[in-house]
């Protein structure tokens, strides 16, 4: 088995860990959850982060107990067998590959406003940047990450803490805001059906967190390094998303949020921040870069690791002298072109149904996940191994409640009409499609394993 580099630095891992879950869905989408949920989103986001959270947690048991295994797919095949391997492998690679166009296209907007070419044009300077940092070396994009996460970082603690001296009245001139919470039809306006519709918004920015578990695969000590961004991921959970979301809602009257707008340009204007505005579009192009970074990484070790046990085309088992999988990175690259073309091309048929048919696969992948932590920690009892020293939280309840949470998302989703019930009508065709990959696939195997070795042709005697 090839081994990837050794390369990602411990502060490489932590920025990539706080930075998989900041990204254009806080700084911008949040607006839409807002808009449709009132002041009580806080609660879809706390309800949301408690899912995530549970995942985090059971993949940190899994990675203590499992130290070998290098991508957190993997816990699947460990844990379910070949069948979950392939299909969370594929679904997780699709739903990363269709991130690569669709943010190139979103930082390519932000360029467009400020140098004037075509938004196609600076799409593809984008993915050939990105696509360059990720052949360089897994260090390379460690380092692009991390201060990309720096600056994501940086800014939303300014943020809290403007937002903060706001609120509390000692900057705005009219006193504390705190009455922006109840002013406007009540904490919550729209009713706690509303709050578990805003859950499912909300999830789909909190997708990411999990993206550590693969990078610590390239670093010295991966199963250290899983295990303490699971301990974590509650402290950027509450700090990153529910603390700004909730100063957003307490400085600003909810009712003025825009879906579409960046919620944060519109706090930092009440505050008369002249350069608001610029500001905020160059974080969201950060945002933006970081995940292009992000998914290009992710997608490629996906796939090299799906090559590696047969469920991808061999050829791309390789690497290069620097230990990347290049083959894997060019395969993006070339699926994030292709992106970008049907985005131009044809936005409302193809590309729409492309995006469509990833929506929730990610609930889907982390169900796997779930159900894999609770068979392999099922078997570690019946053999008497010792536990690691993270484990779940109040077994098996927890992590069934987790799984009965992903339902409930799903379930939310068939019963929103429009955009979320054709995404998750798409995305279950996307699992049938894996699923019947995965039968065709083990049939030719098994068809491979029964012919008889061919006999070996008889040596001649030399004369």
């Amino acid at each position: 088995m090839l081994e990837l580099s050794r390369s990602l630095q411990p502060r490489h891992i932590t920025m990539i860990s706080i930075g998989g879950i900041i990204g254009a869905g806080l700084f911008v989408g949040s607006s839409a959850s807002i808009a449709a949920t009132g002041p009580a989103v806080v609660l879809s986001y706390l309800i949301t982060g408690t899912l995530v959270l549970l995942v985090m947690r059971m993949l940190g048991e899994m990675a203590l107990a499992l130290p070998s295994v290098r991508s957190f797919t993997e816990f699947a095949r460990a844990g379910l067998g070949p069948w979950a391997g392939f299909v969370a492998g594929w679904l997780y690679w699709y739903f990363w590959i269709i991130v690569v166009p669709v943010e190139a296209i979103a930082g390519a907007r932000i360029l467009e406003d400020w140098l004037g070419f075509p938004a196609w044009f600076l799409g593809l300077v984008l993915m050939g940047i990105m696509t360059a940092v990720n052949l360089m070396s897994a260090r390379s994009y460690g380092e692009f990450e991390f201060w990309f996460a720096s600056i994501k970082v940086a800014a939303i603690i300014v943020f809290i803490a403007l937002a903060a001296a706001f609120a509390c009245g000692l900057t705005a001139p009219s006193g504390p805001t705190f009455s922006n919470l109840t002013a406007y039809g009540g904490f919550s306006p729209k009713g706690f059906l509303a709050v578990l519709a805003g859950a499912v918004t909300v999830y789909f920015s909190l997708t990411g967190a999990e993206i550590t578990t693969i990078a610590a695969a390239e670093s010295q000590q991966p199963a250290r390094a899983v295990a303490r961004m699971s301990s974590s991921v509650i402290l950027r959970i509450l700090m990153f998303y529910v603390g700004s979301v909730l100063l957003i809602v307490t400085a600003v009257p909810w009712v003025e949020v825009r879906p579409g707008e960046s919620p944060f340009t519109l706090v930092l204007n009440a505050m008369h921040f002249k350069w608001a505005s610029l500001a905020m579009s160059a974080i969201i192009l950060t945002a933006v870069l970081s995940c292009l970074n992000s998914a290009f990484y992710v997608c490629s070790r996906v796939l090299f690791v799906l090559a590696e046990h047969g469920d991808a085309p061999q050829w791309l088992v390789q690497l290069n002298a620097r230990r990347v999988p290049t083959r894997s990175v060019w395969i993006g690259s070339l699926a994030g072109v292709l992106g970008i073309l049907a985005a131009i091309t044809s936005p409302q048929t193809v590309f729409a149904f492309l995006v469509n048919a990833s929506g929730a696969l990610s609930v889907f992948v982390y169900i796997i996940i779930a159900a894999a932590h609770i068979r392999l920690r099922r078997e570690r009892e019946a053999r008497g191994v010792p536990e690691p020293a993270l484990t779940m939280w109040l077994f098996p309840w927890a992590s069934y409640s987790a799984i009965l949470g992903m339902v409930a998302v799903l379930a939310a989703m068939a019963l929103t009409p429009g955009e979320m019930s054709r995404q998750l009508f798409w995305s279950l065709v996307s699992l049938g499609v894996a699923v019947g990959a995965f039968l065709i696939v083990n049939a030719r195997r098994k068809a491979r394993e029964a012919l008889p070795l061919a006999p070996a042709a008889p040596r001649a005697d030399p004369p």
